[in-house]
């Protein structure tokens, strides 16, 4: 066992960190362990590892660190765990003969200090074991012989975080969650957006009956080794775990248990620490590349809310809740499906085209002009809410804009060009629009259009049979038609809301609901406003008004609608 007899106490007096206060070592047997300080110049930057206990400490880059412990009897069973956080480390294990002193049955006064220390560090030691790198690594041997172990640790890379654990009863302990004969994570499903994955569970769950969770990691970088890897990542320089300052006394014992909250009891259980908290606390802020999610016991996950045609990385680690420790799985990773190639539609020089979106949907164009142009225009009416337009010419982007209504673009042309536009719809719902394309500057299919497009009703000129209305027109001239329909008294907002398609003309319209067709327009804009008295309508009933202005390649536009209602007695 890690414990020693009272003639080896001077010898542990000797490894431990000093200070003016008694302390205790975190052992499984404390009475066995009832020690004092006395030297603060001596191993100030040494520890004992505690046996059957993880402990949590920290390296600076390029400082070595060193922990000891004593293993009493030959022929004990040993296992050591070290686990790199968020850098790779070096570590060696070395062990020597104890003082001869310490080792036997003596019953007389122990060794003056001076000389105890001569004895313990006159010998280098025989290394039994040495590791370099970031991945989590075990020395483990069914007969160990007696002596001092000492390890030692060095991060070259940088300041990092580290754990160990130790202990003389593997066998019995299993603190790790066992990993299945196959720890691979299978990927039994794949799709645009989403990723199944599937894992044989940890038999320290199925046969020895622990409580075992799972925690999925999802990232696009790489895959991790360990959970203390990943507390490493999703934390901020700074708030995942404090570090001292160089030159001060600390042990490892006064760094948090970082991870998975353990169970209240869990403390209490044989050789598990509970640690305090050590520095200011700060709130992990996690990053938003990686994600972690535990499942409790299940061994099948989807993981949703990907971006197609992206690499990501999965990891699995299985997690004993009752000592907070885990095993990592070997990780997996995966691409997401590409999007669904979306058929191009061929827009014809000069022919309107029209477009139906599905909500959020996206729908691809291409114009290719037959002949060398100069410029080309664009022009697009969007029939219900706005809609977005991006306009690539061989693959660079000249245009991004939202669309509501009516509106054109005129940009620089450029021989043999192709033109590839991407229209996004509505989150709101569908989207429907008509799209022209041409390179011929003097080809308008569509009316040109004011700002305002409502129509406004006189209420002091309402009759018991008729309503005044005005409309803004524009320097252009244009044909206005307008049309009525009676509805009902409780027609509302809503209703005319979904009426709003602006892509539907005077054709769908019958023809008792037309009024008149006129044409308009100014050359000072301040002044191109009309006004039309509607006839022939009955008291206290409501009408729908609608006009539509139409182009001269017979498209038209329909202004917002206007609910009117006449006076009931005159």
């Amino acid at each position: 066992m890690l414990l020693l007899r009272c003639p080896l106490l001077p010898l542990l007096l000797l490894l431990l960190p000093l200070d003016s206060r008694p302390q205790k070592l975190p052992t499984r047997d404390e009475e066995l362990f009832q020690m004092q300080i006395r030297d603060k110049a001596f191993f100030h930057d040494s520890s004992v590892i505690p046996d059957g206990a993880e402990i949590s400490s920290y390296l600076f880059r390029d400082t070595p660190k060193r922990y000891f412990f004593v293993v009493e009897e030959d022929n004990t069973p040993l296992a050591v765990t070290v686990t790199p956080c968020d850098a790779p480390l070096e570590w060696k294990l070395s062990v020597q003969e104890l003082p001869e002193e310490a080792s036997g049955e003596g019953s007389g006064d122990p060794e003056p200090l001076e000389q105890q220390k001569q004895q313990i560090t006159s010998e280098e030691g025989t290394e039994l074991f040495s590791y370099k790198g970031n991945d989590v690594e075990y020395f483990v041997s069914s007969s160990s012989p007696s002596g001092l172990y000492q390890l030692d640790l060095l991060s070259t890379e940088k300041d990092t975080h580290f754990k160990v654990y130790a202990t003389t009863t593997p066998e019995s302990d299993q603190p790790y969650p066992e990993l299945p004969y196959d720890p691979r994570i299978d990927v039994t499903s794949l799709g645009r957006t989403t990723v199944t994955l599937a894992w044989k569970p940890s038999p320290t769950a199925s046969l020895l009956r622990q409580p075992i969770q799972y925690c999925i990691v999802i990232n696009k970088e790489h895959n991790f080794k360990s959970l203390c890897a990943v507390e490493a990542k999703l934390s901020s320089d700074d708030a995942f775990m404090m570090a001292p300052k160089p030159g001060l006394d600390f042990s490892p014992f006064d760094f948090a248990h970082f991870g998975f909250p353990a169970d209240n009891n869990s403390g209490k259980e044989r050789g598990f620490l509970k640690s305090s908290k050590f520095g200011r606390q700060t709130p992990p802020k996690p990053r938003v590349d990686l994600h972690r999610v535990c499942i409790g016991n299940k061994n099948i996950f989807t993981v949703s809310d990907l971006k197609p045609d992206t690499q990501y990385y999965f990891d699995m680690f299985a997690v004993n809740t009752n000592t907070n420790m885990s095993t990592a799985y070997v990780g997996t990773f995966a691409r997401t499906k590409e999007e669904a190639k979306q058929k191009t539609v061929e827009l014809k020089d000069g022919k309107v085209t029209d477009v139906f979106i599905k909500r959020k949907g996206a729908k691809f164009l291409r114009f290719a002009p037959v002949s060398s142009h100069q410029k080309v225009t664009f022009s697009v009416h969007s029939c219900l809410d706005a809609v977005q337009i991006q306009v690539r010419r061989d693959g660079k982007l000249l245009l991004s804009q939202s669309v509501e209504g009516v509106r054109q673009f005129q940009l620089r042309g450029k021989a043999k060009a192709k033109y590839l536009i991407r229209l996004k719809g509505s989150k709101k719902g569908a989207s429907m629009l008509k799209i022209l394309a041409t390179s011929r500057p003097n080809k308008q299919s569509f009316p040109s259009l004011p700002e305002d497009t409502r129509i406004k009703a006189f209420d002091k000129l309402r009759t018991c049979s008729s309503v005044t209305v005005a409309w803004l027109g524009t320097q252009e001239r244009n044909k206005f038609c307008i049309y009525k329909r009676e509805v009902d008294d409780n027609y509302n907002e809503e209703q005319k809301k979904r009426e709003q398609n602006q892509c539907l003309g005077p054709d769908t319209r019958k023809k008792s609901e037309k009024v008149l067709c006129k044409y308009f327009h100014s050359q000072n804009i301040q002044k191109a406003v009309t006004t039309e008295t509607i006839r022939g309508l009955q008291p206290g009933k409501s009408y729908l008004l609608d006009v539509y202005v139409i182009g001269h390649g017979g498209h038209s536009v329909k202004y917002q609608s206007k609910l009117v209602k006449t006076r009931k007695f005159c």
